[in-house]
C-alpha cells in the first residue's frame, strides 16, 4: 500500500510547500464530506480519530478502533473511493481519557489504547503524554512526557509487529499540545512555542527513545506538535501571525525529516492556512469547525422546514437539541459560562461547538433523519435554498449541486475543507502507484536533497 502520507512529508521536505490537512471527527456526515473532497482534489484523505471520541471502552461515539474503521471504509466503498487512498490515525493517544486516575493506572490504559489503534490499523499515531494524572506534578515536565512516550511508542511498535505492518507507523510528537477541541477559556492572546522549547522537546525525547532501545524509530518521527500561535475559543478565532514564529522554524533546519502539525486551525482563513504550509506546519488539524459547519446547515434545513412543513410533522430539530443538552449538561457546563440567554447562545452557535458531542444522541439522532426525511419528501424552492445556504444555491443553479437535503449539507461542510484543500495542494501533486518501503534514517537524509519524492 502506498505511504502517502510519507510521501507528502519528504516531498514538504524537498522545498515544495505542500502539506495535508486532518480531519478529526467520527461524524458520518463530516467523514462522507471529508472523503469526497479528496476526490475531488484526487489525493488521500487522512482521517483521524480523537482519544475522546474511540478509545477501547467506545469514546464519547461509542466506537472503538476497528468500529471506527470500518465506518470510515464503509463510506468509502459507498463513494467509490479506494481504502488505500485512506490514511487512519489516532489523536491525543494517552493518559487524556484517564487524568482524574492515579498515573499508572492511566498510563495502563493509554498502553491498551495506543495497541488497540495500531492493530486496527491505524497508521498515524500521535502520542500524547502532555497531562498530568492524579498526583503528578503541574505541569507534567518535559522529562516525564518523553519518558512516558517512549513507553507508549515501545507499545506501538510491539503492536505493528503484531499487526503486520512494522516499519509502517509513522508518530507525531510534542509536548505543547492544545487542548482537544479548542480552549475552555476565553482568549486574548498566544504566544508562539520558543525555538528552545521545542529542541528541549526533541532532544528529551530522543534520549527517552534511546533508553528504550528505539532511537531507530526516530525516522519515522514525522512531525512535532508545537504552538504557532492559532487557537478558538467560544466567541473569537485567533489568527496565525508568520512573524511571530521566525525563529521557531529555524528549529526544523537540523531535522531532515520533521515537520510541525498545527492542532486547533479550525476557522482560520485561506491565507492563514497557506501561510501555516509554507513555515512548514505542513499538517493542519481540523475537526470542530467540520461539525460547525454541518450544524449551520442542518439548521438552516430546519428553517427551510418551518415554511414548508406543517408544524405537527416537523422534526423540531433545534429545540430537541436544546432539551437534550439541557437534560444531559456534562459536555458543555463547565465550559459556558455568563448568564442563561449567554449560555443558550454557546450551546447552539459557538466555535468550540459542544454541540457536536450531542449528534449521536439517539432523540437527536431521530430528529435530524426526520428532517432530512421531510425535506426529501419535498422539492425544495430555489428561493428558501438561496435564502438559508446561498452558497448551495449558486452551486445548485450551476447545475453541479442536487437540491438535496443531504447533498446541501455535505456540501456545507465541504465549504469548511476547501480552504485547506487550496493550502495543501496549491499545485496538486501526482498520486504515488508505488508501495513505499518502511523509512530509513538514510532514506529521510536523502528526502531533504531529492526533488522527484513521489515514486
Amino acid at each position: 500500500m502506498p505511504n502517502h502520507l510519507w510521501n507528502t512529508i519528504r516531498q514538504h521536505k524537498s522545498g515544495d510547500a505542500v502539506g495535508i490537512y486532518s480531519v478529526c471527527s467520527a461524524h458520518p456526515t463530516v467523514l462522507e464530506a471529508a472523503i469526497r473532497q479528496a476526490a475531488s482534489d484526487d489525493t488521500y484523505a487522512l482521517i483521524e480519530a480523537t482519544s475522546n471520541q474511540v478509545d477501547q471502552f467506545g469514546g464519547y461515539t461509542g466506537l472503538r478502533p476497528p468500529d471506527f474503521r470500518e465506518l470510515v471504509y464503509a463510506i468509502a466503498d459507498r463513494l467509490d473511493f479506494p481504502r488505500d487512498r485512506l490514511v487512519l490515525g489516532g489523536d491525543h493517544l494517552g493518559p487524556n481519557r484517564w487524568q482524574k486516575l492515579p498515573a499508572e493506572e492511566a498510563m495502563k490504559n493509554a498502553e491498551t489504547l495506543v495497541a488497540a489503534y495500531v492493530e486496527a490499523g491505524y497508521t498515524k499515531i500521535h502520542l500524547d503524554c502532555s497531562m498530568s494524572c492524579a498526583g503528578d506534578p503541574v505541569p507534567v515536565g518535559d522529562d516525564l512526557v518523553a519518558t512516558r512516550t517512549a513507553r507508549l511508542l515501545r507499545v506501538a511498535e510491539d503492536a505493528a509487529q503484531r499487526a503486520g505492518i512494522p516499519g509502517q507507523v509513522l508518530y507525531v510528537i510534542g509536548t505543547e499540545v492544545p487542548v482537544p477541541g479548542g480552549a475552555h477559556e476565553t482568549l486574548d492572546e498566544l504566544t508562539a512555542t520558543s525555538p528552545e522549547a521545542a529542541r528541549e522537546t526533541l532532544d528529551r525525547h530522543r534520549t527517552a527513545f534511546a533508553e528504550l532501545d528505539l532511537q531507530d524509530v526516530w525516522p519515522r518521527i514525522i512531525a512535532m506538535v508545537v504552538q504557532p500561535g492559532v487557537e478558538f475559543d467560544h466567541l473569537q478565532v485567533i489568527a496565525y501571525r508568520r512573524e511571530a514564529t521566525v525563529d521557531l522554524r529555524t528549529v526544523l533546519g537540523d531535522e531532515p525529516g520533521l515537520v510541525f502539525e498545527a492542532h486547533s486551525t479550525d476557522y482560520q482563513l485561506t491565507g492563514r492556512l497557506t501561510e501555516l504550509v509554507e513555515d512548514h506546519w505542513a499538517i493542519l488539524k481540523v475537526g470542530p469547525g467540520l461539525t460547525f459547519a454541518m450544524r449551520e446547515a442542518l439548521f438552516a434545513l430546519a428553517k427551510v422546514e418551518d415554511e414548508l412543513v406543517p408544524a405537527a410533522d416537523r422534526s423540531d430539530l433545534i429545540n430537541v437539541i436544546e432539551r437534550r443538552m439541557l437534560a444531559n449538561p456534562g459536555y458543555w457546563e463547565g465550559y459556558y459560562e455568563g448568564s442563561a440567554d449567554e449560555q443558550r447562545i454557546a450551546r447552539r452557535f459557538s466555535y468550540s461547538d459542544r454541540l457536536r458531542y450531542y449528534w449521536p444522541d439517539p432523540e437527536i439522532e431521530a430528529a435530524e433523519n426526520r428532517l432530512y426525511e421531510n425535506l426529501g419528501n419535498l422539492q425544495i424552492p430555489l428561493p428558501l435554498i438561496s435564502q438559508f445556504l446561498p452558497e448551495q444555491y449558486a452551486r445548485v443553479r450551476a447545475g453541479i449541486l442536487a437540491p438535496d437535503p443531504r447533498e446541501l449539507v455535505v456540501d456545507k461542510v465541504r465549504d469548511a475543507l476547501r480552504p485547506y484543500s487550496a493550502a495543501c495542494f496549491p499545485v496538486l501533486p501526482e498520486p504515488s502507484t508505488t508501495a513505499a518501503t518502511a523509512p530509513t534514517a538514510s532514506a529521510v537524509s536523502t528526502a531533504s536533497t531529492e526533488g522527484n519524492l513521489n515514486d
